[in-house]
């Protein structure tokens, strides 16, 4: 709904204000708000940066993870299994898939960034391995283990140093020029191929589920309050 139309309907709903009484007319102002809400449209970029905002999460669960490893603290080892069951999924099995499938043969087509999409190519397959040791380690017997606990750990170092500057070298370059690579129709008719492929997979809440599912393993393991990533620093 534009501005135009939307000062429109909020004319005539006031003078329906008066019919309707107020109750009724606040009920139709917010159901035309809520409809609004459910009409945005998230572009390609904005889908695949929010999905990397996830993945920056389930890295600070690993940079946990790999402090507990450290100081024999291997309670609650099912929101490890978890994390990488969400990467597994979500990230490896759509998110890079998506890549994949739509950024990366566009790029080659076009003849640009193609040393940066061969290494990210290379990082998503490097990613899927490591990937598979997390979680064929991640379990008691394994935590018990001296030399699997040490390649577990490895594992997960080894993931969030790629996957940091991964992430951030697509958000930086990648996206906006892949904005840039394609004509404004074809960019927003492949929002709507994202969507689809999402609720596909995931539902139609598929984004918003998988974040409660990354902040309940936060909760679990006491990261999730914000506020204690703030630095104390002296006044």
């Amino acid at each position: 709904m534009n501005n135009v139309t939307r000062r429109g309907f909020i004319l005539r709903l006031g003078g329906a204000a008066g019919m309707l009484g107020l109750a009724d007319a606040g009920n139709l102002l917010a159901q035309t708000k809520e409809t609004e809400k459910q009409d945005v449209e998230v572009s390609p970029a904005e889908d695949l940066m929010r999905e990397h905002g996830a993945l920056r999460r389930i890295l600070l669960i690993y940079h946990e993870w790999i402090k507990r490893l450290a100081t024999k603290r291997y309670t609650q080892i099912e929101t490890l299994t978890e994390s990488s069951r969400i990467v597994r999924s979500f990230v490896e099995d759509y998110h890079e898939k998506l890549e994949e499938e739509y950024l990366f043969p566009r790029f080659k087509k076009a003849g640009k960034l193609l040393d940066l999409v061969n290494v990210l190519l290379q990082q998503h397959q490097a990613g899927r391995r490591l990937t598979d040791a997390t979680l064929q380690l991640s379990n008691t017997r394994s935590l018990n283990n001296a030399t699997d606990k040490q390649t577990l750990t490895s594992s997960l170092s080894a993931f969030i140093r790629m996957y940091e500057p991964h992430a951030a070298r697509e958000d930086t370059v990648l996206f906006p020029a892949f904005h840039e690579l394609l004509p404004a129709v074809e960019y927003d008719n492949l929002g709507d191929a994202f969507e689809d492929k999402e609720h596909e997979l995931f539902g139609d809440n598929g984004f918003e589920d998988m974040v409660d599912r990354v902040a309940s393993i936060e909760k679990s393991l006491g990261i999730y309050d914000l506020s204690q990533f703030t630095p104390k620093i002296g006044g």
